[in-house]
């Protein structure tokens, strides 16, 4: 790792004799006199996005650091896994998005280390690393899938963190159905192949459980010959002793009959122990236990927070709750660092939910106080969160929502989710797209993204089977350009050497003539 003393990112590869050096913005500079001000983000996600957003108007240079090329809408997910609608709708580029944002860049990579003594952040892609010095920090990182120390468990129960994770899901559900089509022409047993268990009935879960018995139950019917899809199983199972708990009990009760009506079995109390190929055992308060066999097990229940907020938290000696979450300032920054804020999933603060709106507010307010300091103001007020509701679709025309004391079901909930969620996809064209595979899907029965591969199904744990995933596929830095010069010098000589013999077979009139015929 190295940087230049004028505070330039550098890149540096990990082949000795390369350093490739990135000036970043024509404004990218140390913050010094004359100089603009330097805010690296750490995420694309709502926080990363709406905090960079928020500083368009700011005099300073803005860097965003994301591990993907595009703008997650995670709420959406589950839809991009029961074919409902394309990774591209709810996934802009986020170059795209911020494209006509002048004083914001971005950058691919994963940052695996903040120095926060010397203001870096240290990211890699591929192998190749790069640190990026700021002056302001806004973290906004997000949670993954979290297996509760069981993470051996994602390889046969996949989470629903990334679109990675949602084509995976497309490709085992409408699989499955594949191959107990093909299993049950052969006259084979094929109930595991359609038996489908979803693992955590928090919104993610309910809503996944409901399409995924929508899918078997109405878009598939009439589509295979060997097998009926309505009598697939769809299983919905938590360790908690209800439905939906942020709801509160009168909704989370509505909700499990609605599932039920739609032919999904709930299992509550029932906390996941074993998971494997073939499927999983659940055990319940009394101690007896349960295998439910599925060779398709979705996992929706728990998150985990960026590992930064421990790294962050070594540094600052800040908390760090169970679920990796951070403890910070009511202003949202970290102890004894004024110039670094953490937003969103990350964060530990008086019980704030895991959800957009979070993040959202909190990278709006780093914003807004990153402003007032540039301009000499006043710091505003302790960040106050201003709850605008939970929402979760059971089915079609089915919903839950809370706002506030008001509770709601049945289709006005339905409704208001739609509304709520085409106003937070990002661009006019994909908002269009996502009420025309709305249309089809809800009103017909259809599914307009129901594409799937192999590749798709099994390159997650391809992948995983190397020590380094993909950094093992492509070359180290330096290395393919050394490997060039040395095929280049070997295909030279054969080159040479083939020319040279073809002369002395003209010269020499061997052309043609038998070997035991030569002198």
């Amino acid at each position: 790792m190295s940087s230049t003393q004028d505070g330039h990112d550098v890149t540096q590869p990990h082949h000795e004799n390369l350093q490739l050096v990135d000036h970043g913005n024509a404004g990218d500079a140390s913050g010094g006199e004359g100089q603009r001000h330097r805010v690296v983000v750490i995420g694309s996600g709502f926080g990363g996005l709406f905090g960079t957003k928020a500083l368009k108007g700011s005099d300073v240079d803005i860097t965003m650091i994301a591990k993907t090329t595009h703008h997650l809408f995670q709420p959406l997910l589950y839809q991009v896994a029961t074919g409902i609608l394309s990774e591209g709708e709810i996934a802009p580029p986020t170059r795209e998005v911020l494209s006509r944002q002048k004083n914001a860049r971005v950058l691919l990579g994963e940052v695996t280390d903040v120095d926060l003594d010397a203001r870096t952040v240290t990211h890699h892609v591929l192998g190749r690393q790069t640190v990026t010095h700021y002056d302001s920090l806004l973290v906004a990182a997000g949670a993954g899938q979290s297996y509760f120390g069981n993470d051996h468990f994602a390889e046969f129960a996949p989470g629903m963190k990334s679109i990675d994770d949602a084509l995976e899901l497309r490709g085992r559900i409408f699989g499955a159905f594949e191959m107990a089509e093909v299993g049950a022409a052969k006259g084979e047993d094929v109930d595991h192949m359609l038996t489908f268990v979803v693992v955590g009935a928090g919104p993610t879960g309910v809503e996944m459980a409901g399409q995924i018995a929508e899918l078997a139950h109405r878009t598939l019917r009439r589509d295979f010959r060997s097998i009926n899809t309505r009598s697939a199983r769809v299983v919905l199972v938590d360790a908690a002793p209800q439905v939906l708990p942020p709801f509160g009990a009168k909704l989370g009760e509505k909700s499990k009959k609605e599932l039920e009506k739609l032919g999904v079995e709930v299992k509550l109390g029932a906390m996941v122990t074993d998971v494997d190929e073939r499927g999983l055992v659940t055990q319940y308060k009394d101690g007896h236990t349960e295998r439910i066999n599925s060779i398709t097990k979705i996992w929706a229940a728990g998150v985990q927070a960026s590992p930064l907020g421990k790294q962050l938290a070594e540094q600052t000696g800040a908390p760090v709750d169970r679920a990796g979450r951070i403890g910070v300032n009511p202003d949202l920054t970290l102890p004894g660092y004024p110039e670094v804020f953490v937003v969103g999933d990350m964060i530990s603060l008086d019980n704030l939910p895991g959800v957009a709106q979070v993040a959202i507010q909190g990278a709006k307010y780093a914003a807004k106080e990153i402003g007032h300091r540039l301009d000499n103001k006043p710091a505003q007020k302790p960040f106050k969160y201003f709850d605008k509701g939970s929402m979760a679709i059971i089915s079609r025309f089915r919903a839950v929502a809370l706002v506030g004391n008001v509770r709601l079901t049945g289709f006005i909930a339905w409704l208001m989710w739609l509304a709520v969620h085409l106003v937070y996809i990002t661009g006019f064209k994909n908002r269009i797209t996502a009420v025309l595979h709305w249309f089809v899907s809800f009103l017909g029965r259809g599914r307009a993204e129901r594409t799937s591969t192999e590749q798709q199904i099994f390159g997650r744990n391809a992948l995983a089977r190397f020590d380094r995933g993909a950094v093992d596929l492509v070359s180290e830095p330096g290395a393919y350009e050394a490997a060039q010069v040395m095929l280049e010098a070997t295909r030279r000589a054969e080159l040479e050497a083939a020319a040279a013999e073809n002369v002395r077979l003209t010269d020499a009139g061997e052309r043609g003539v038998r070997m035991e015929e030569r002198v």
